[in-house]
Order: C-alpha cells, then sequence, then structure tokens
C-alpha cells in the first residue's frame, strides 16, 4: 500500500498542474516496472476525451510502442468516468488505482462497474480511496474558486 500512495502522490503532482492551469484538477499517472511511462491531467479544450486517463494511456501506449498494457497500473486522482474505464479495459490495464470516489459518473464501482464487467473482455484489478481525502480536498477547492470567481463577475 505504501507504494499505491507514493504513485498517487505523483498523480495529484499532475493534477495540482492542472489546477495551476484553472483546469479541473485530475491526475493520472502510468507505472510499468516502477517507473512512469505516462502522465496526464484534465485539460481544458474543446476535445470532450482530454481526461487525466486518456493522456496518460496514449502516452503509455506511445512510449512502450504498444496499444497493450496489460503489465501496467494507471493511478488517477478520481474514480474513471465511463469513457475512461472503456478506455482502461480497450488499453488491457492490469490495475486502476483511483482517489476519490465519484459519486455522479463513477464507472469503477461507484456508479457503474465497467472496469470490472464480467461481460467485457478485459477486467482491471481495481483499488479506490487511496490519498482519498487529498484528491477530494483539491477538487472541492477547484469547484469553491470556481463558483466564487462565477458570482464576483455577476456582482459587477
Amino acid at each position: 500500500m505504501n507504494e499505491d500512495i507514493r504513485l498517487m502522490r505523483e498523480a495529484l503532482l499532475k493534477a495540482h498542474e492542472a489546477f495551476a492551469r484553472g483546469d479541473v484538477p485530475v491526475g493520472a499517472v502510468i507505472i510499468n516496472n516502477n517507473k512512469i511511462i505516462g502522465a496526464g491531467s484534465n485539460i481544458k479544450t474543446h476535445d470532450p476525451t482530454a481526461h487525466a486517463e486518456m493522456q496518460a494511456i496514449r502516452e503509455a501506449c506511445s512510449n512502450l510502442n504498444s496499444w497493450n498494457l496489460n503489465n501496467c497500473t494507471l493511478y488517477v486522482t478520481l474514480e474513471p468516468c465511463a469513457m475512461c474505464a472503456g478506455a482502461c479495459v480497450n488499453a488491457r490495464l492490469a490495475r486502476v488505482v483511483f482517489g476519490a470516489y465519484d459519486y455522479k459518473a463513477g464507472a469503477g464501482g461507484t456508479l457503474y462497474n465497467i472496469l470490472q464487467d464480467t461481460r467485457l473482455n478485459h477486467r482491471c484489478q481495481v483499488t479506490g480511496g487511496v490519498l482519498q481525502s487529498e484528491c477530494l480536498n483539491l477538487l472541492q477547492n477547484y469547484f469553491v474558486m470556481r463558483r466564487n470567481k462565477i458570482y464576483a463577475a455577476d456582482l459587477r
């Protein structure tokens, strides 16, 4: 579990980068043989696939020159959504470790369980709640700041 905490802290660094840019603070890293081979954070674009997990998966696949990440683990600060969970299954990730649970869109066991759906051709091992309070606090702080900016603009 100490290794999970250490690597979730790496994902949190990526989330803090997103926060500093004004993006939703979700960060992700992919590990293979104890080495980070992919990393990402949410990016505000006109691309609905620009989630941290998708960025990390693309980079990891590029670095391995393969679509198959069956010996890899994804660490992400927020439970993957349906799109990202589907990408994890399609990339054959061995394991997904996430921080905060997503009760509105989580597809790692909270709302859906795409990562372990026996009807699919691959299932990922899942560990949730690693550094949950740190991951959740960062997200909550972002949305409080965002709402305050919106309200401050409305008062002018």
